[in-house]
């Protein structure tokens, strides 16, 4: 795939191959093999982020997948091997191309006013619900900065497990499971 076909196939079914909001995380790592975990300072509570290149997943306690982000705003994106030909496409692609590459693949999409201000606008594809949003340079045409379906809500068997065998009036410790 190259980076075009990526993105329409992420609109259109709001998956890159076993990535998919809800997919356990069992089989996106037997799949994909293992992520880097992004930290913020020694901080390793629930839910967690991983990264493999410049896709990032959300994973909660359930170890489910509750958000998908691929950052597109550098000169090269890397996914992880088997997404694309190669382990890298090219980055920042155009509105045009994006919206070309939508229509041809009959993706309809439409604007999406909630992340359409100041000097970035927005479309979703109306399928899948994945969400684009373009970055516009001063005088130029917009590039594509991230793309993502919406967030996966569910209830989280493992948090209701965990607050059932809490003691009444027991605060969770920071990162315990």
């Amino acid at each position: 795939m190259e980076q075009l076909d990526v993105l329409t196939e992420l609109a259109r079914s709001g998956r890159l191959g076993p990535v998919e909001n809800g997919a356990a995380w069992d089989t996106v790592t037997a799949t994909l093999g293992e992520p880097w975990e992004v930290t913020i300072g020694n901080r390793r509570s629930w839910p967690r982020l991983f990264a493999y290149g410049d896709l990032e997943l959300s994973v909660c306690r359930c170890r489910r997948v509750i958000l998908i982000c691929l950052q597109t705003w550098r000169d090269v994106i890397e996914l992880p091997a088997g997404l694309a030909e190669g382990d890298t496409v090219p980055g920042g692609p155009t509105y045009a191309e994006v919206i070309g590459a939508l229509d041809r693949a009959g993706c309809a999409w439409q604007p999406h006013a909630p992340l359409t201000f100041g000097n970035q606008c927005s479309i979703r594809a109306t399928s899948s619900g994945v969400v684009f949003v373009f970055e516009i340079p001063d005088g130029e045409e917009p590039v594509l900065n991230v793309v993502g379906p919406p967030p996966h809500r569910h209830d989280c068997t493992a948090t209701a497990t965990i607050h059932a065998r809490r003691p009444a009036g027991v605060k969770p410790v920071e990162g315990a499971p």
